[in-house]
């Protein structure tokens, strides 16, 4: 589902499937300019990236994004740090969540809105064997069902 101006450019699937997604945030984030053209064409990583609060500031950490092809001595390092831009209450608030209840952050998506590039902070709860397994099961329960309702279309 998108908004008009919106423009998905990364998903963490990986985030749905290892955590339980309790809420998200939307959070500016600080790029350099090759950065920004590398995103624009889809040249970015979510899949073991997390985010951490430090000395009252929000971080995304581990994010992969690739150098821009004509970038040369401007591109930055693809697995710097990054700091991501939210107001000083949202990050006390979440920082709160996470040291209390044991929560995490997690990057759920990179999109861009109305030209600036945002992160979709999603606070996870870790899923546990069992959890994925029965994620895993409904999943593939749906899949058989849609694929009897397509036969039963045809004949």
């Amino acid at each position: 589902m998108q908004d008009k101006g919106t423009k998905v450019v990364a998903e963490n699937r990986k985030a749905y499937h290892e955590y339980f997604i309790e809420e998200r945030m939307e959070a500016g984030i600080e790029l350099s300019g090759t950065e920004v053209k590398s995103i624009r064409g889809g040249k970015v990583n979510l899949g073991d990236s997390y985010c951490s609060v430090l000395d009252g500031q929000l971080w995304l950490i581990g994010c992969h994004v690739s150098p821009y092809e004509q970038g040369n001595r401007f591109n930055r390092d693809p697995v710097r740090t990054r700091r991501l831009l939210m107001h000083k209450s949202e990050i006390m608030r979440l920082y709160g969540l996470v040291k209390q209840k044991g929560l995490t952050l997690v990057p759920t998506k990179m999109y861009f809105k109305a030209g600036r590039v945002k992160v979709e902070v999603g606070v996870g709860k870790g899923k546990k064997l069992h959890d994925k397994r029965e994620a895993e099961a409904e999943r593939s329960a749906e899949r058989e069902i849609d694929r009897r309702m397509k036969g039963n279309r045809d004949d």
